[in-house]
């Protein structure tokens, strides 16, 4: 990126003038002095929450103050997103972003733009997407699930964590290349996602591995592919959708540790290196790449670019098959 470019994004798109907050300059010296909110815009049980609850503690324990998350659910990540937007830049206001944050912002027509009203503080991890169908299915491979939807369109449902997410982009964009048409079954995030495709109230569900690697293991689930380039170490066995005949298809899940545009740029610095501490943790490391993730810990700068780049990808995907909040 031209060092301009990377000035304009990292400066006029990310963070505001100190000189706004003078209250806020007079006491950073002694940031952190009461707990800490960390935003978390999906229901409890979904991947966010349980990555966001694997380094919270050692989070805390860095910065000597609790982190405390709290869960706001609703319209694939956009309720919290806002409410994390209004937000006073004080640094005590942090939100843990998931995938949705960058599709949300051509699928719906939000009152904040995630480039402004944010800071990028980490890349915190990055993951797999993978397509699996619930053991009872006659879906063996994906190619099963791929002859069955041409010869009845429209009649075969894969459920996703929300509308407009990337397992509902990367799946429409599946669905594009293939030939093929699918019902797509929204959910309130993936808790509730996961718990029916184990239930077998949906035959199909297209998610980050994290909730879903549990009833892999068990054999509940069954997966049919996965977004990486080739095949990954947290789902043995699986193909990649490139490997099955999509060639050049990549579409990895992630997180993103983000702040309030405006808060100072001192606290950012220190709580960027706190977060990257705490991931590099052994036990948090270990249990968080368990969960079927792999962990990043970028610079803010590295966390900008990719942000940026994902908005660009998949809005134009979203426009070209124009996906809206109703699809």
């Amino acid at each position: 990126m031209r060092r301009r470019d990377l000035l304009a994004l990292t400066g006029a798109g990310f963070a505001a003038p100190l000189l706004a907050a003078p209250g806020i300059l007079r006491a950073q010296g002694a940031w952190p002095d009461r707990p800490i909110k960390l935003l978390v815009p999906w229901p409890p049980g979904g991947s966010t929450d349980t990555v966001a609850r694997i380094f919270q503690p050692k989070l805390s324990e860095i910065l000597g103050r609790q982190v405390v998350i709290d869960n706001r659910g609703g319209a694939s990540g956009a309720v919290g997103a806002q409410e994390a937007a209004r937000a006073p830049a004080d640094g005590y206001n942090w939100m843990l972003a998931y995938d949705n944050e960058a599709t949300n912002q051509t699928v719906m027509r939000l009152p904040y733009k995630t480039l402004e009203a944010f800071v990028p503080v980490s890349l915190v991890a990055t993951g797999p997407l993978a397509m699996v169908a619930r053991h009872s299915t006659p879906y063996r491979t994906f190619q099963d699930v791929v002859d069955a939807a041409k010869k009845a369109p429209d009649t075969i449902a894969y459920a996703s964590s929300g509308v407009g997410g990337l397992a509902h982009v990367s799946t429409t964009l599946l669905q594009q290349e293939g030939g093929f048409r699918l019902v797509h079954v929204p959910y309130r995030g993936g808790g509730p996602a996961v718990s029916d495709a184990v239930a077998g109230n949906v035959p199909l569900f297209m998610s980050n591995v994290v909730i879903i690697s549990q009833h892999i293991r068990a054999g509940t689930l069954r997966p049919l592919g996965v977004t990486t380039a080739g095949e990954t170490r947290h789902v043995p066995g699986a193909k990649s959708f490139a490997q099955q005949g999509f060639r050049g298809f990549e579409a990895p899940t992630w997180w993103a540790f983000l702040g309030r545009a405006g808060t100072p740029e001192p606290i950012l610095r220190r709580m960027q290196e706190a977060l990257a501490q705490a991931l590099a943790d052994p036990a948090v490391k270990a249990k968080i790449e368990e969960q079927g993730a792999d962990v990043v810990a970028s610079s803010p700068a590295e966390c900008g670019r990719f942000l940026t780049s994902e908005i660009e990808r998949w809005g134009k995907v979203i426009r070209e098959n124009n996906i809206t909040a109703e699809s």
